[in-house]
């Protein structure tokens, strides 16, 4: 059985995927697993948060992550390296 993930591991997740190419909502949300309301909220969570940022591209809304957010994923990659985690 898997447990429910937290929170920052929800977070991790979205800027790993947007960090790999994917851009629009709806494969971001197949990419983290993700239902469509709580993607939106943690999306808006994270453009508050400067770590994503959005950009047009005709009708279409894309998210790309900014350097905070490479940041962010830098930090969590160095840690979990330093740490065993069972």
């Amino acid at each position: 059985m898997s447990s429910k993930r937290s929170r920052i591991e929800i977070y991790l997740d979205v800027l790993q995927a947007i960090r790999k190419g994917t851009h629009k909502p709806t494969r971001i949300m197949y990419r983290t697993n993700l239902s469509w309301k709580p993607l939106m909220e943690v999306l808006e969570a994270m453009i508050e948060q400067e770590l994503i940022v959005t950009e047009k591209q005709g009708r279409h809304t894309l998210y790309k992550i900014t350097s905070k957010g490479r940041n962010v994923l830098a930090y969590f990659r160095e840690a979990m390296e330093l740490i065993e985690i069972k």
